[in-house]
């Protein structure tokens, strides 16, 4: 017994070890649906009751009336002899035919000390005896528990009595008061079936109602959720590589999230193929310091020569490991990145080439505006304003200007900026600008003039959408570079 325990108690610890199934999330169309269909529900459940509970109320109010009609309509048609003996009405008087039928459910009673009277219709039932009520004194009695008949059901009634003082005498003089009490039944049956098909009636269109809501609700929920099956199919399109972006034909509310992820896949393609273009730059540089050291180990060059060349060609192949991985790095450009101040960054970089160049005695002034935010890597800011910066150094005279401007965005994007670095310098000719900026270029080819920082800015500028333009200066005379990143997401 002991090992049967045992084993039972390990494959419990077992099954409790073992790992749960997660459910399944619940799809928006299935959550959507089920709520409203909750709702509806409910909605027609109340109203279902609250209109039953109306139309009771207000059948027992009907027939309250009408049972009162019925006790008038009889008192009217009532004669008494000297002796205060009820002088039963003709039969064609009852103001219901019902009244001359035995077990119709509409019976007739009066009761006094003296008198006792019921209609015909009250032959074989046998009814909850009325109280004698004061003289005007009115009575509504529901649901009054009746006899069981044969088949064993009760019958329930409603009553309305009302207190009756009947004077006799002839006029001028003084009479006789009868004092009783007329009472009218009806049968509860007759109201509960009224009632009974009113509810069949109402709960059947109130179910036909919610069928045909809940049709329409899913066609809606449908047509409504359509943009998000759009959106996941144009995902997966992504996904195998069948589209290279998603469409930008999609509803407000989902513009946000395709541009987001728009720019995230234009970000990838981007990365990419500077990964590919570092790859094929670094393979290209090498060619040649590896051609070097084969001719020069080829020719038979002694020692000393032959170690003097290898160090020189190692040193250079480092000095371009070195510039193709710093171009690597800074190709990785974060697209939602906190803000960073521009102002404290922009001092920092100048307070550092008026150093360098305190020789010239250039002076940097500025238009900043304090609100303006860069958002990326703070290494691409010191990189563009860096090289920009330098370059205006290196070239002007005496003067330059740096105005960076906030460009105030709409809705949930956030705002662009703009930079204009100008110097009063000699200029850069507009028949030289498009090669200053062709892509390709390798970097000792670009040291004459501007060097290869305009490279590195040109990289940046892409890579956050940027555009970047090289103009003449209409305040200082020389080069003016403007650089705008509009604003996105």
């Amino acid at each position: 017994m002991a090992a049967v325990i045992g084993s039972l108690s390990r494959v419990a610890n077992k099954v409790a070890k073992a790992p749960r199934v997660a459910r399944r999330a619940l799809s928006l169309h299935a959550r959507q649906l089920l709520a409203a269909s909750l709702g509806l529900v409910a909605f027609l459940g109340l109203t279902g009751i609250a209109l039953d509970q109306a139309f009771q109320r207000t059948a027992i109010s009907n027939l309250q009336e009408r049972l009162q009609n019925d006790a008038y309509a009889y008192l009217g048609a009532f004669e008494f002899t000297r002796d205060s003996q009820l002088i039963e009405p003709p039969e064609g008087q009852a103001p219901d035919a019902r009244f001359r039928q035995p077990g119709s459910g509409l019976y007739a009673v009066v009761r006094g000390k003296t008198l006792h009277w019921n209609s015909p219709s009250v032959l074989g039932r046998n009814l909850p005896e009325p109280e004698l009520l004061k003289a005007g004194e009115q009575r509504f009695e529901p649901e009054l528990e009746g006899f069981v008949d044969d088949k064993g059901i009760a019958h329930k009634y409603y009553r309305f009595s009302t207190g009756v003082a009947w004077e006799q005498g002839e006029t001028g003089q003084e009479g006789t008061i009868t004092r009783f009490t007329i009472a009218i039944y009806e049968d509860a049956e007759q109201l509960d079936r009224q009632v009974g098909v009113f509810r069949a009636s109402l709960w059947g269109y109130l179910g036909m109602a919610a069928v045909l809501l809940l049709l329409v609700q899913m066609l809606v929920l449908r047509w409504s959720l359509q943009p998000l099956r759009v959106l996941e199919s144009e995902l997966s399109r992504v996904r195998r590589g069948v589209a290279d972006r998603l469409s930008g034909r999609h509803p407000p509310e989902l513009q946000q999230i395709t541009d987001s992820i728009n720019g995230l896949i234009e970000s990838e393609y981007t990365h990419l193929d500077q990964s590919r273009n570092t790859l094929a730059d670094l393979a290209h540089s090498l060619k040649t310091p590896l051609a070097v050291m084969r001719s020069r180990l080829d020719s038979g060059a002694d020692e000393a020569e032959l170690r003097s060349e290898v160090a020189a060609q190692i040193q250079r192949m480092n000095e371009i490991v070195s510039y193709q991985l710093s171009r690597a790095a800074r190709s990785g450009h974060a697209l939602f990145s906190a803000p960073i101040s521009i102002e404290p960054r922009a001092e920092e970089i100048v307070a550092s080439l008026e150093k360098v160049y305190i020789g010239k005695g250039v002076f940097c002034e500025f238009e900043v505006d304090a609100d303006a935010s860069f958002y990326g890597e703070i290494g691409d800011l010191q990189e563009l304003l860096g090289n920009l910066l330098e370059n205006a150094f290196k070239w002007a005279k005496q003067r330059v200007l740096l105005t960076v401007k906030v460009e105030p965005a709409n809705g949930n994007r956030r705002p662009g900026v703009f930079f204009a670095i100008e110097d009063d310098g000699p200029g850069i000719p507009a028949e030289n600008v498009d090669h200053l900026l062709q892509r390709g270029v390798r970097g000792d080819e670009r040291v004459h003039g501007h060097g290869i920082g305009l490279a590195i800015v040109q990289d940046i500028v892409r890579a956050y959408r940027g555009e970047l333009k090289v103009e003449r200066s209409t305040e200082l005379g020389g080069a003016r570079f403007t650089v705008h990143f509009p604003p996105l997401f």
